[in-house]
Parts: structure tokens; sequence; C-alpha cells
């Protein structure tokens, strides 16, 4: 005669906690690695601010003079004519979007200039530039 096993009512956490781990440690070290912005050291202006309804684009030149694109998001390295498709994309779903471009002090004009006719030529309406405002005096 034959023994019926009883229904076990215990759930077993062993593989879970396994791939628990796993995930911990991809995270631990793929963390550090994630380029979150761009380094980029802004003029100081006493230039008035702008309040901007919409989330801008924004396009940041650092000192080496590559392009960064960041649409509502994470900065990521681009060239100018990627950039230009990405931009002209968006611009076609959104026209009354801004674009600001934030450059290093250290950029050469030439490559501001570039980022500023690669917006026009996607069909901005609005490009601005970015700047940090003068500490206060004491």
């Amino acid at each position: 005669m034959r023994r019926k096993r009883k229904a076990m009512a215990e759930i077993n956490v062993v593989p879970y906690i396994d791939v628990t781990l796993v995930l911990l440690i991809i995270f631990m070290i793929t963390t550090p690695l994630l380029n979150l912005g761009v380094d980029v050291d802004l003029p100081e202006s006493e230039a008035n601010t702008v309040t901007i309804k919409e989330e801008p684009v924004v396009i940041n030149v650092d000192k080496s003079g590559r392009f960064f694109l960041s649409i509502g998001g994470e900065f990521e390295p681009i060239d100018a004519a990627t950039l230009k498709k990405k931009i002209s994309a968006f611009v076609k779903a959104n026209p009354k979007v801004p674009i600001v471009i934030g450059a290093d002090q250290g950029v050469e004009y030439g490559r501001v200039y570039q980022a500023m006719v690669v917006a026009q030529q996607a069909g901005a309406k609005k490009v601005g530039l970015i700047s940090e405002p003068l500490p206060a005096a004491k």
C-alpha cells in the first residue's frame, strides 16, 4: 500500500535569497559606474532668471568640446549629427519645448555656437544659454 504525502505548506525561500544576493552584488558593482551627469563649470553672470513652464531639452558641452544631451533624464554623450536628429524628432512632437545649452567656461565659443546652430536647424523655436548666478556680495 502506498502512503499519500501531505502537501507542504511552506515556501522554499532559499532560491529567492540566492537571486536577491546576486542582484545586490550586480547593483553594487554597476552603481558607481553610472554617469549621472556631466561635469560642466558654468560661467557666472548677472542675467535675470527665467522660469520655464515645461521641462527643457538640455545640451551640455564639456571642457573637451563633447556634446551631451538630456531630454528629461540622464545625460548621454552624442555627436552633432545624432544630436540634430534627436532634437528634430523631439521638437516635431513638442514644438514649443525650450532648448537650453550649458557649456563649460573653458570651451571655445565656436563649439557652443555649433550647438546653437544644430538646435536651430532641428527646428527649435527657443534656444537659451545656462549660467550660474554670481555669488552674493557679503
